[in-house]
C-alpha cells in the first residue's frame, strides 16, 4: 500500500461516515444550514448522499478522479454552512467552542486539497 492509497482509504471512510450521519442524525446538520436557504433538511440529505457517493467513488479507480472533483465541489458548496455555524456559535453538548468552530474553516481547505490529491493518479 502506498501513502496515497492509505490516505485515500481514510478520506473515503471519513466521507462515508459523515454522509451516513446526515441520514441518521440530520438535526445538527440542518442547524448548520443558513436559514436563507430553502428546504434545509433536503439539502442535508442531498449533501449526505454526495458524501457517500464521493467516498465510494474514491475507492473505484475508474471513477476516482470524478469522485475527487465532486468532493471538492461539495466541500466548497457546504463552506457557507460552516461559516454560519462559526458565526452562530451553538452549544455542542452544552458547551460553546467558538475558537474550534472558526479553526474548522481553514480545515475545510485541507479537506479540499486532500480530496484532490487522493483522487489523482499515483504518478
Amino acid at each position: 500500500m502506498t501513502k496515497k492509497s492509505v490516505a485515500r482509504a481514510i478520506l473515503a471512510s471519513f466521507m462515508l461516515f459523515a454522509g451516513i450521519t446526515h441520514f441518521t442524525t440530520p438535526k445538527p446538520y440542518t442547524a448548520m444550514v443558513p436559514k436563507y436557504l430553502p428546504a434545509r433538511r433536503e439539502l442535508v440529505y442531498i449533501s449526505g448522499f454526495f458524501e457517500i457517493l464521493g467516498g465510494l467513488g474514491l475507492l473505484i479507480p475508474r471513477v476516482r478522479a470524478a469522485a475527487g472533483s465532486g468532493l471538492v465541489a461539495l466541500l466548497i458548496a457546504v463552506f457557507p454552512a460552516n461559516v454560519n455555524m462559526a458565526q452562530k456559535n451553538p452549544a455542542i453538548g452544552g458547551k460553546h467552542y467558538p475558537l474550534l468552530l472558526w479553526l474548522r474553516l481553514p480545515l475545510q481547505l485541507g479537506l479540499i486539497k486532500w480530496a484532490w490529491w487522493c483522487s489523482r493518479d499515483e504518478g
